[in-house]
């Protein structure tokens, strides 16, 4: 994967597991509600149109307690 790099992409969230588990749920969502956030995506897999939401920042995550 080119489109986002990991760098830019933990600038947006903290660890790569947060990422992971951000980008897994939100592809779950895309596909199961066909929800699209952005015009076009350069990727056509879910879990890469996932990761350029949050590239974009779209797609953001927050720690409840």
């Amino acid at each position: 994967m080119l489109y986002p790099s990991i760098d830019s992409l933990l600038n947006k969230i903290d660890s790569k597991y947060s990422l992971v588990s951000v980008a897994a749920k939100r592809a779950r969502f895309m596909q199961q509600h066909e929800d699209m956030r952005l015009e076009k995506y350069v990727s056509h897999k879910f879990v890469g149109k996932a990761l350029e939401e949050i590239e974009t920042e779209e797609l953001t995550y927050r720690i409840s307690k």
